[in-house]
């Protein structure tokens, strides 16, 4: 458990120091301020369509931040053979797979949580869809000030204590986005308390956190893929598999009753389709606590399979 442990909070902090993981937090941060902008040209309910690219923006950065940090924490360590070192300790091989997985899977929890507080900012602000409705200037001050702060105060601690500037800034952007949701939590557009009019609504919430359990699964692919390809392949393999779990309803859910390659199709390929809930924000309905447990069952089988499954090869690969 020690070995696990530590194996962990090391790939956790590597994964936050890349480079990539912080420009694409910052690149969907810059979308979901762009998002009530850019959804307020529709003919229908502006505030749908905001939801919807949100949350698409939001699976779309857990994915990305899920292949480039294990390709950067799995591949690289065994191209570099200072996995041979990690492995003469003695660690075990599946600790190894294990112990990587659980420390990239840190680090896109991490980045979801702020893409979310950033989400539900954008979704309160909502769309001006008429010349009298006005920005929420409780919103703008808030994410103002935690801009602010972060950039402030990562400045000071990189020039005191030489933090690194990039993963300073991402935990220091989560902990205070956190004060800043639970501001708004209960802070209206007026500047009242108003907790019943917080702008937050209990959907997008668990909007968030079926993606979250799809950003896992693939998480655990992305593992897998790097503890055997390279980034190029780990990157196309995932995409793909990505494109394919989302149509899956639709390339195997038609011919699973009555073809065997889509009942194996569909055994094999996981279907995201059932995180997205695209269909419960445009028909107002809601989701209830049973569908997301039964999800989360889901997830955490398709996430054993694919790490034993990833054990399994990784035994007998050559490392030396």
């Amino acid at each position: 458990m020690h070995k696990l442990l530590t194996l962990t909070r090391n790939t956790f902090v590597e994964a936050i120091r890349q480079p990539v993981y912080g420009i694409i937090i910052v690149i969907a941060l810059l979308l979901f301020f762009l998002c009530p902008s850019v959804t307020m040209y529709t003919m229908s309910d502006d505030n749908k369509l905001l939801r919807e690219i949100g949350l698409s923006t939001l699976f779309l950065t857990s994915l990305f931040i899920a292949i480039f940090s294990a390709s950067g924490v799995v591949a690289d360590e065994i191209e570099n053979k200072t996995i041979m070192t990690v492995l003469s300790k003695p660690v075990q091989r599946p600790i190894f797979v294990v112990a990587k997985f659980l420390g990239v899977a840190g680090a896109v929890v991490l980045a979801h949580y702020i893409c979310t507080v950033a989400l539900l900012m954008a979704i309160r602000e909502g769309v001006l869809e008429t010349v009298s409705d006005t920005h929420d200037r409780t919103v703008l001050t808030a994410a103002a000030l935690v801009v602010g702060l972060v950039f402030l105060l990562t400045v000071f601690f990189n020039y005191a204590y030489d933090w690194k500037f990039s993963s300073t800034a991402v935990v220091l952007t989560a902990i205070l986005g956190t004060f800043a949701l639970i501001f708004l939590t209960f802070i209206d557009r007026n500047w009242r308390f108003n907790p019943q009019e917080n702008g937050i609504n209990a959907l997008d919430i668990y909007g968030s956190v079926l993606l979250l359990l799809g950003a896992i699964v693939m998480t655990a692919l992305a593992v897998a893929l790097s503890a055997r390809f390279n980034i190029v392949v780990t990157l196309s393999a995932c995409v793909g598999l990505f494109l394919l779990g989302l149509i899956s309803d639709y390339i195997f859910g038609r011919f699973v009753e009555t073809q065997l390659w889509a009942r194996i199709g569909r055994f094999l390929v996981p279907n995201l389709q059932i995180f997205w809930i695209s269909d419960a924000i445009y028909e107002g309905s809601e989701v209830p606590l049973k569908y997301i447990i039964i999800s989360a069952s889901y997830a955490l089988c398709y996430t054993v399979a694919i790490l034993s499954l990833a054990i399994a090869v990784f035994q007998r690969r050559q490392v030396g």
